[in-house]
């Protein structure tokens, strides 16, 4: 049962038994320079959470296998593993950086539908994070999740500038 309590400032807050759970950081994994930054946080931010954890999400875009069905069968061989060397290297980066051992996520289809479908299907996500693009556009995907659609996400979405070094990531950590 909660109960409130009064704090130095006068403000009534309820008191709650926080439950442990599994609080992961979700952020998008596409090799761009500004994804390289918003990974390299999300790592450092999960590493400080009380159950935290981090997942790795990367998308294989379904144009790239529009040819005869035995090319089309080979080409997305290739990019299941290509996909899954890079998202092995990266989580044994971030591993050796932080100490968090991330989970790895890989779907086909359109990134933007593909990372919605799966943060609807996943009740553990404590928040999504995006790498914005340094110049000009953010990204498609900043702007699908930071307009379109963020009254409907059950979680914040964490902008980090592509900007940024990893230094300053480092600071902020």
């Amino acid at each position: 049962m909660d109960t409130d309590q009064i704090s130095e400032d006068g403000i009534h807050r309820p008191i709650r038994k926080i439950s442990k759970r599994r609080r992961n950081l979700l952020v998008v994994v596409d090799g761009s320079p500004e994804s390289k930054v918003a990974i390299r946080f999300a790592a450092a931010r999960a590493s400080h959470i009380t159950g935290g954890g981090l997942i790795l999400f990367h998308c294989i875009r379904p144009g790239e296998f529009q040819h005869w069905v035995a090319v089309a069968d080979r080409m997305r061989e290739e990019a299941q593993e290509e996909a899954r060397l890079l998202m092995d290297d990266v989580a044994e980066r971030l591993y050796n950086y932080c100490g968090v051992r991330p989970e790895i996520v890989i779907r086909e289809g359109d990134p933007k539908e593909e990372l919605k479908k799966y943060m609807d299907a996943t009740s553990d996500i404590f928040g999504l994070v995006l790498g914005a693009g340094p110049e000009g556009d953010p990204g498609p995907l900043v702007d699908y999740f930071a307009h379109q659609h963020t009254g409907e996400l059950s979680c914040p979405v964490m902008l980090i500038p592509g900007t940024m070094t990893y230094d300053q990531v480092d600071e902020m950590a």
